[in-house]
Formats: structure tokens, C-alpha cells, sequence
């Protein structure tokens, strides 16, 4: 049986003892421990506000992984592999991400400098998708764009109603850019007021229809920066996407 001073002796051989607390699981932990878990915690509250986005997840998930390695059961480890896995899955999200931001920046980049090169087109004429044609010191000019050769071209010259005032035979025509002159003139060799008119067109490749597409001469008058690219402001066409132009004079 130990006495009194024995038993202060082997306190003091022992050194003095850690405190101890209990977490959840019923581990024991040290003073210590717990209190940089919990200078750990208080000091994250402030990172989390800051962060947003692919940090955010990150943070979160890191946190998650730390607190489940701490608490598995020794008997039970985590898989390396699924570690593994869910770290690379993180990995690739916030590369999707970055990508994203570049290619963002990259397009936001291009459209200015398209929006700054077409600004040099205002006051250029331009061929583009159209059934306007306008009488102008006695003539008219249009132009059809054919995807394929045709035996045979007709053209309607309308007036402002719609109604046909004139017909036009250009025969046979090769594939691409068919320029269209007219001389002004309705079906029974009547000189039409200056103003603008309307045409459509036909074709035919022996038996069947070839593919055929109106364009109407204009002139650019102003641009537009819009976010999937430039486009063009046409006196008598309207707003046209820089893709449909066919032409530039």
C-alpha cells in the first residue's frame, strides 16, 4: 500500500497528465487536439465567405474527406481507390471550369475585334440574302446565288403589292454568284418609277427544280456587337449576320 508521499513521487516521475476529451465515435483526444480542431473550424468560417464557385466545392469536400479519415474505423479503412477517384473527379471539374473561363474570355476577346473589323465596312455595298431590288438611274441590280448549274433561269420583277410587272429569261447558268441587271422596264416595255421593287427567282435542272437563292445589293449603314458576334445594319435589308455575306464591293 502506497503512502502519501509515494504517491506524489510517481505523479511527479510521470509528468503531468493531458487532459482528455471524447469525440462522437468515443475516441479519446487530447487537449491539444481539440483545440486546434476547433481553431481549425473558427478560422475556415472566414475563408468559406470569401470563396465561391470550383474553390468553394473544393474547400467543402476536403473538409469532408479530413473529417472522414479522421473518424474511420481502424478495423474498416477507406479505400485508396475511391480516394482516389473522387479527387480526380474533383480535379476535373475545376479544370472544366477554368477551360470555360479561357475559352469565355477568348470569346468575348474575338467578338470585339469582329465588332472593330466591321466597322470598316460601313458605307461598303454588300451582297446579301434578300428579294429587294432598287430602280436607280434607270437600272436595277440583284443577284442570285446558285448551289447548282440550271438548264434554265427565270426571273419576277415585282412591284411594291407583290404583283409581277416583269418576267426575265437568263437561261441556262452556271453554279455560284449570278449577277441580275434590269433595265427598268414592265413586261410591256414601260419605263418604271425609281423606288424599290421586289423579285423572286426559279430554276431548273432538266426535269426538277435546282436550288436557288435571292440576294439583294445594300449598303451597310452601321454594326452591331451582339454576344454570339457582329452583325450588320443594311439600308432597305435590315440587321444581317456578318456570316451571310456573300459578298463585298
Amino acid at each position: 500500500m502506497l503512502n502519501t508521499s509515494q504517491s506524489s513521487n510517481t505523479t511527479t516521475a510521470a509528468g503531468p497528465v493531458m487532459p482528455v476529451s471524447v469525440n462522437q465515435n468515443g475516441h479519446a483526444k487530447s487537449a491539444h487536439a481539440a483545440g486546434k480542431e476547433a481553431t481549425d473550424v473558427k478560422g475556415t468560417g472566414k475563408s468559406d465567405a470569401a470563396k465561391n464557385g470550383v474553390a468553394d466545392s473544393q474547400d467543402r469536400f476536403l473538409k469532408l474527406l479530413v473529417t472522414q479519415m479522421k473518424n474511420q474505423d481502424p478495423l474498416n479503412p477507406m479505400d485508396n481507390a475511391q480516394v482516389t477517384s473522387q479527387m480526380a473527379q474533383l480535379s476535373t471539374v475545376s479544370g472544366i471550369d477554368k477551360l470555360n473561363a479561357t475559352l469565355n474570355a477568348l470569346s468575348g476577346s474575338m467578338i470585339s475585334s469582329q465588332s472593330m473589323q466591321s466597322a470598316s465596312m460601313i458605307g461598303r455595298v454588300v451582297v446579301v440574302p434578300g428579294n429587294k431590288i432598287e430602280l436607280k438611274g434607270g437600272t436595277g441590280a440583284a443577284a442570285l446565288d446558285m448551289k447548282q448549274p440550271a438548264d434554265k433561269v427565270t426571273v419576277q420583277i415585282k412591284d411594291a403589292a407583290g404583283n409581277v410587272i416583269r418576267n426575265m429569261d437568263l437561261g441556262s447558268q452556271p453554279s455560284g454568284i449570278v449577277p441580275i441587271q434590269w433595265d427598268g422596264k414592265n413586261s410591256e416595255d414601260t419605263k418604271m418609277g425609281e423606288g424599290h421593287y421586289q423579285f423572286s427567282a426559279s430554276a431548273q435542272l432538266g426535269s426538277e427544280k435546282s436550288s436557288i437563292t435571292t440576294l439583294s445589293y445594300g449598303l451597310v449603314s452601321g454594326v452591331n456587337k451582339k454576344a454570339e458576334g457582329a452583325s450588320l445594319n443594311v439600308d432597305q435589308i435590315g440587321e444581317t449576320s456578318m456570316d451571310s455575306v456573300k459578298q463585298i464591293l
